[in-house]
């Protein structure tokens, strides 16, 4: 079952998918897609032809402009922005107000189980990774790689996370070259090899 607060507003044309909260003041627009299971807050605003998976959660005035698309198990934190407009101008050259068709919008892509934290801001285009974690306030300017911990203006990798959330912990070098990163709170393992991460099979 869908619930949709009284005060908030889903166009026509948005697709809510079954399970999915809609609380205070929050705006789907017409053509967005929000998948199962997922929670918008209050204020959280949703654009037109946004694609969000299931599972997702946007804390209260989280800001997802056209064409983002996040995957299964994305959270996006308070009053974090991601934005569309890779020139942005209020008018043209010319003086005119701009229009739709004065700007072609770019989106950023938020891969399954990435973390973006309270008033970060996502430049577009780019692509966040799977499992990755932008801290709060950070302004993500280039894309992170999946399980990279990145923060500060402009954002930069400063660590690794594993999909619990927790900063990993550097273990002993592999024996083929790599180097491996342990989970403090699963004990899950990972490997990094030439500047990429992925977990290790158990």
């Amino acid at each position: 079952m869908v619930r949709i607060h009284q005060t908030a507003e889903v166009e026509v044309g948005a697709v809510i998918g079954d399970g999915t909260v809609v609380w205070q003041y929050a705006h789907v627009r017409a053509g967005a897609h929000v998948g199962r299971e997922s929670i918008l807050g209050r204020g959280v605003y949703v654009g037109p032809g946004v694609h969000l998976g299931d599972r997702c959660k946007l804390q209260n005035y989280a800001l997802v402009y056209e064409p983002a698309a996040l995957a299964d198990g994305v959270f996006v934190g308070p009053a974090a922005v991601l934005t569309n407009d890779l020139n942005p101008r209020a008018v043209t050259p010319d003086g005119r107000l701009k229009g739709s068709d004065d700007w072609i919008a770019v989106g950023v892509t938020v891969e399954t189980g990435a973390s973006i934290g309270a008033r970060a801001v996502c430049v577009a285009p780019l692509r966040i990774g799977a499992w990755a974690t932008v801290a709060a306030g950070a302004v993500v300017v280039r894309d992170v790689p999946d399980y990279a911990l990145v923060a500060g203006v402009p954002a930069r990798q400063i660590g690794w996370v594993g999909e619990a959330g927790h900063r990993l912990k550097q273990d002993t070098d592999s024996p083929d070259g790599g180097t491996a990163w342990l989970c403090p709170a699963t004990g899950a393992r990972y490997m990094e090899r030439d500047g990429r991460l992925r977990r290790a099979e158990p």
